[in-house]
């Protein structure tokens, strides 16, 4: 999840032992793709003072009370379309403010037009979002950004009892952030109606495609109004996911920040060749020596990460993991462990790609080369956000050589 946290130290970061020089990311690419029939939507990138966008003062405050002033570029170009009611398709690297982009402008509008307090409540925004912790933390920022008004909103997802969100979903609530797989769960229980909604989000659509989510969302947007503002956010935009864009937003504007597809320029990048088998023990000796900050390692797989996480412990470094098959009460302690510094290491699947907004974060570890070059991003987006520095480093095997080389190709970067 992209938030505005206060800047970040910019100190110089001390390459690691061993490591190979790290690269600088290539020119910017051009913003849009013609060949699925969407242009880029021109916008003045340069930040724009809060309060000359004229919302609402209970709004005001509450970024005020976020320590926003200004907009960053993905919301200079997209706030005042979407307060315009256009559809509109955003892509920019990870740690630009794509949530705030988004909640803006639908805040503005619910406190420009509320609702009859003498008609029941109604759901009139939904957002998506593809994992638990990405939910988490955009409700979270909804609710820092409503903290003066009256607006109410849930989370709804997977690992934790039904009944307690039926019964809010039931009663109308005004912002519905959600998993697709769990909000499917409740339209079977015919415990939502979305019969009045306004405004649909699709954030992070790129990874609900790679994910398997597209046929659950498919079916979300069956049951919606087909009279709606559509907002879809992504740090990627694959040609797959621009085509299906076709089927359920009217006349999109597009707004590229930055590299398509790429990652931020603020992250250095390198590679440390090494055999598979002396992996564990080359990155302990890099952690105890040359790490200089929270440290988070990626793993292919779930059963990879729990026994790094546990071989790292062993060698005496403070260490925990997040994936999917954990309690929603072990992810939520392995997040907070790792945000408060309880543990230094975090290991994790793809699932906390999307999902961890942590500030300071100082390195991103991928223990394999990632399969895609999405995943490779979403990565390393965990770190350098927020325009301050980040250091990502891979771990290669000789057998890994060649899929590196695709990867490099792939994100346009040369990892060496």
């Amino acid at each position: 999840m992209d938030t505005n946290p206060a800047p970040s130290s910019n100190r110089r970061r001390r390459p690691a032992r061993g490591r190979r020089k790290p690269s600088e990311t290539t020119p910017a690419a051009p913003a849009a793709q013609a060949s699925v029939g969407y242009e880029p939507t021109p916008f003045d990138a340069a930040p724009i003072p809060f309060e000359n966008l004229s919302l609402d003062t209970r709004l005001l405050s509450g970024i005020r009370d976020l320590g926003w002033s200004e907009t960053r570029s993905i919301q200079s170009g997209v706030i005042p379309l979407a307060l315009h009611g256009d559809d509109v398709i955003a892509c920019a690297e990870t740690g630009t403010g794509k949530t705030a982009a988004f909640l803006v402008p639908i805040l503005q509008k619910f406190l420009a037009q509320p609702p009859d307090p003498a008609t029941p409540a109604r759901t009139r925004a939904l957002i998506l979002a593809p994992t638990r912790e990405l939910v988490v933390q955009i409700e979270d920022q909804v609710q820092g950004l409503t903290y003066h008004t009256m607006t109410s909103s849930i989370a709804v997802y997977g690992g934790v009892p039904m009944d307690v969100q039926e019964r809010a979903l039931k009663a109308g609530v005004e912002i519905v952030v959600a998993t697709p797989g769990r909000l499917m769960d409740h339209m079977r229980h015919d415990s939502v109606n979305f019969t009045e909604l306004e405004i649909l989000v699709l954030d992070e659509a790129d990874r609900m495609l790679d994910m398997g989510f597209w046929p659950d969302v498919q079916r979300i947007l069956g049951a919606l109004p087909q009279k709606r503002q559509t907002l879809l956010f992504s740090a990627t935009m694959p040609g797959e996911v621009l085509k299906l864009t076709r089927e359920f937003l009217h006349d999109p504007r597009l707004v590229q920040v930055g590299r398509r597809g790429g990652p931020a320029q603020t992250i250095t990048h390198a590679v440390q060749v090494v055999a598979a088998r002396e992996k564990v023990e080359w990155l302990a000796r890099w952690l105890k020596h040359d790490a200089l900050g929270p440290v988070l390692v990626f793993c292919r797989t779930k059963i990879g990460a729990d026994r790094l996480a546990s071989r790292l412990s062993g060698l005496g470094i403070r260490t925990t993991a997040l994936h999917a098959d954990r309690t929603q009460q072990q992810r939520n302690a392995a997040v907070e462990g790792f945000r408060t510094g309880t543990f230094p290491v975090l290991v994790a699947t793809d699932v906390a790609a999307r999902g961890l907004d942590i500030d300071g974060i100082a390195h991103v570890v991928n223990f394999e080369v990632p399969d895609t070059p999405e995943a490779y991003v979403h990565r390393v987006g965990r770190t350098g956000r927020a325009e301050a520095t980040g250091s990502a480093l891979t771990l290669v095997a000789p057998e890994e050589e060649r899929a590196l080389r695709a990867l490099e190709k792939a994100v346009g970067i040369q990892l060496q």
